[in-house]
């Protein structure tokens, strides 16, 4: 084992990442399809955590939903119910320890439930009776959102287990909408964005400044589906002044954004990373194909289905992209899975073996962070999750070193 004092020195450390770099190393980049349920003939991916943790809905041939829980080493877990026959798994929080979503209750009322490995399905305070349900969750599990009402009327909430029940307030000046809905909410619980109105219109909420109204691309309607980590990015779909639906992305200084489309089609954001830079969602062409995409700052809409080819069997596609993981590194939706002949969840694992500082390179800047970080339990440094950063994950980056450089 290398340990500090060794006499493999920083010379010798050198001269092997110099060798190193002439050899292209092999990727971690991997897809994983995530299978049904017994029973069950189709399932969606929806939500991941920062360590790989899905959770999703599977449906039977009569269309009955039930929520899950997925890793690559359990495989899918069955959630049940709060009594019912149905449930669905809408998120779950960066450290993949809570998982929300919507259950029936043996009274066949549909309620928003909080899960944990230790607590099980459990409604939610304040929302144990008529219709709810809970579409996202902060970063630590403290704070939930959704909306509660019985049709025609719907209200949007905040929920944290430290204040309880919280129901946002109208925008100042306009009057009761019976459509108010919440479908994301920041890495700290203060910052909410939904959809509100008849012909919906994005809105965002924090405690300083209300519930605020954010407009369109130009036409009439726009819905949010995420909010960034930080709080500063909203991203979903809009109406352009073509009728043309777009995904966009917004913020304070830019406003929203039309973010493109592939192949000049339309399309929708479902998904932002914690830093507001990757975006993700469906995009679909005259033809009626649905592709997923990802877009960032610097490459614009990139379509996963061909970035990702090396992973996908002749006649797999993936058709959306329904979130990704506050880090950035995990993507998951629905695609069809040409080996099994279905539709299925997947999971998307962007990271190259290697790269610690998730660049997309592996390169000096990943060696020296295993190299100050030696001996430590640095979570970013510890390449292969063992708890300790040593010669283990220093050889992973140098056998990977130039991998997408």
């Amino acid at each position: 084992m290398l340990r500090r004092g060794s006499t493999f020195g920083w010379k010798s450390v050198i001269a092997l990442s110099v060798w190193l770099s002439v050899w292209n190393g092999g990727e971690a980049q991997r897809l994983y399809w995530l299978g049904v349920l017994p029973g069950y003939v189709r399932t969606e991916a929806l939500d991941v955590s920062d360590n790989g943790v899905v959770v999703g809905t599977a449906y039977n041939s009569q269309g009955l939903r039930r929520a899950f829980r997925w890793t690559p080493e359990t495989g899918l877990q069955d959630l049940g119910t709060l009594g019912g026959r149905e449930s669905e798994a809408l998120g779950i929080s960066a450290n993949g320890v809570v998982i929300v979503g919507r259950a029936e209750k043996a009274n066949y009322d549909r309620v928003a439930f909080r899960w944990t490995s230790t607590t099980g399905m459990q409604t939610l305070s304040g929302l144990e009776n008529g219709a709810s349900k809970a579409f996202a969750v902060s970063a630590d599990g403290g704070v939930i959102v959704g909306w509660y009402g019985n049709s025609p009327q719907t209200r949007a909430f905040r929920w944290s287990s430290a204040g309880g029940l919280l129901i946002l307030p109208y925008p100042v000046g306009q009057p009761d909408s019976p459509y108010f809905e919440a479908f994301g909410v920041s890495a700290d619980g203060n910052t909410v964005a939904g959809s509100i109105g008849d012909t919906p219109r994005v809105f965002r909420w924090t405690a300083q400044t209300g519930t605020l109204v954010l407009g369109t691309l130009g036409g009439a309607a726009s819905e949010a589906r995420d909010v960034s980590g930080n709080g500063s990015v909203i991203v979903g779909g809009s109406l352009n002044a073509q009728q043309q639906m777009r995904a966009f992305r917004w913020t304070a200084a830019t406003g929203m954004q039309d973010i493109g489309a592939l192949e000049a089609g339309q399309s929708f954001a479902y998904g932002v990373s914690g830093d507001g830079t990757v975006v993700v969602g469906i995009s679909g062409n005259a033809a009626g194909l649905y592709q997923a995409f990802r877009w960032t700052p610097a490459t614009g809409v990139q379509n996963l289905n061909i970035v990702y080819s090396s992973l996908l069997t002749p006649g797999s596609r993936l058709e959306s992209a329904l979130d990704i993981s506050l880090n950035g590194r995990y993507i998951v939706g629905v695609g069809y899975n040409a080996t099994t002949q279905r539709f299925e969840g997947f999971l998307l694992d962007t990271r190259r073996e290697g790269d610690v500082d998730g660049n997309g390179c592996v390169d000096d800047a990943d060696l020296l962070q295993v190299l100050f970080a030696f001996g430590g339990g640095s979570p970013a440094a510890d390449v292969n999750g063992d708890g300790i950063v040593d010669d283990a994950d220093l050889l992973i980056v140098l056998f990977n070193f130039g991998a997408g450089c």
